[in-house]
């Protein structure tokens, strides 16, 4: 079997520059990649850059090379086309089906899989004629995935930002492992929890637990390659942002908690991979607690954190969602796990075993996914990205 190829849109935004990473990383993974520039992409990296670093010849036009229809084989015979960056024009073409030049064409006759990773001002992709482009986009079964906030061009700062290519590329690698045309997911409003929660005890020390939030994101990451529109709640995790995925940021179980509620209100369905600490100090002192030489320390008390689990699983936001959660055991893995299925009230739990060196900071995960229905899902010791597109493809199945 050949290389999967790769058509590399590049549109003309000054993040085109970006594109050469993503184009590193896609050849080095072993893909065939054959980039199709704009006109105006040229004026920010040139045709020899592109060339050099696919093998390829680059053109922009449908007049070159005629006598290989280029503007229909490219576009036939690609595995997966991602334009990156896309602006809003280039959206508005692609969702009216304009076809002016090479790229265009390549869209048109594409019947693989087509990612768009968006980078413009806020304003502009705000403006609702971009949100109804990406609107269709999406409704045709294209990934169009959400831009980053942070700096743009001059001193501008706000969302429209090109994700980070090497999450791009990300997303990439999942839409081509799933090989489907479609994503499942369009349409869908997911919420994530992920990391460890930390409850401080003074200003320099907090309880907490040993969660690297890796599951969490490879859960945010793959519903996003899968069309959704993700809400990640990050606690304490110092991990990169997956493209397209909205990150809240927390700390304590507390401030989890109402983050989860807010977002689960228009939530299709609600994942709970955070780690969240059961317990918290009763009282936090305001200085550090220093030790005093021949006296022992006072006793920590503790309180019990809300069960966000239970609450949303009881309580659901709206008809029809899906609540999963995740029961990390050391002993009696799936009596525990059933036990806790019963209490929580979700649909879905996903029971590992964990300790030490198990999970916890890991790049693979073993579980065992227990249903509110009596099934039960074993997943295989592997990447974490396997366990989390099992978790979606249960979690489609009961959303549809």
């Amino acid at each position: 079997m050949g290389k999967p190829r790769v058509v590399l849109g590049v549109s003309g935004g000054i993040a085109a520059y970006k594109a050469c990473e993503l184009l590193r990383r896609l050849t080095e993974s072993g893909h065939d990649v054959r980039v199709v520039p704009t006109a105006s992409a040229l004026h920010f990296v040139g045709a020899a850059t592109w060339s050099a670093l696919s093998g390829h010849p680059v053109s922009t036009e449908v007049w070159d090379d005629v006598h290989e229809v280029p503007h229909v084989r490219i576009g036939q015979q690609a595995d997966l086309v991602v334009v990156a960056p896309a602006t809003a024009d280039m959206l508005a073409k692609a969702a009216h089906g304009l076809a002016d030049d090479l790229l265009t064409n390549t869209l048109l006759t594409a019947r693989c899989p087509v990612v768009f990773a968006p980078a413009m001002h806020t304003e502009m992709w705000e403006h609702p004629a971009t949100r109804e482009n990406v609107a269709t986009l999406r409704r045709r079964g294209a990934l169009v995935i959400e831009p980053a906030v942070g700096r743009l061009t001059g001193v501008d700062t706000g969302k429209g930002r090109l994700p980070d290519p090497a999450e791009i590329f990300e997303a990439c690698r999942r839409v081509l492992a799933r090989g489907v045309t479609a994503p499942d997911l369009v349409g869908r409003h997911v919420v994530v929890s992920a990391g460890g929660t930390r409850e401080p005890l003074d200003p320099v020390r907090f309880l907490g637990n040993r969660s690297s939030g890796k599951q969490g994101y490879a859960l945010a990451r793959t519903a996003a390659a899968r069309g959704a529109r993700v809400t990640l709640i990050a606690a304490n995790t110092g991990l990169p942002d997956p493209a397209g995925v909205d990150i809240v940021p927390v700390g304590t179980a507390v401030h989890l908690r109402e983050a989860v509620l807010k977002a689960a209100a228009d939530a299709d369905a609600v994942v709970m991979a955070a780690a969240v600490a059961d317990f918290r100090p009763a009282d936090y002192a305001a200085g550090k607690i220093k030790k005093k030489d021949g006296e022992e320390p006072e006793p920590v008390v503790l309180v019990r954190n809300p069960d966000i689990l239970a609450e949303i699983s009881a309580d659901r936001a709206r008809v029809g969602q899906v609540v999963v959660g995740f029961a990390a055991e050391t002993d009696d893995v799936l009596a525990n796990g059933r036990k806790k299925l019963r209490r929580k009230g979700c649909d879905l739990l996903v029971v590992n075993e964990v300790g030490e060196r198990r999970t916890f900071g890991s790049e693979e995960n073993e579980a065992v996914v227990l249903g509110a229905d009596g099934s039960e899902t074993p997943v295989p010791h592997g990447p974490k990205e396997a366990l989390a597109e099992i978790v979606w493809d249960l979690v489609a199945s009961r959303l549809e």
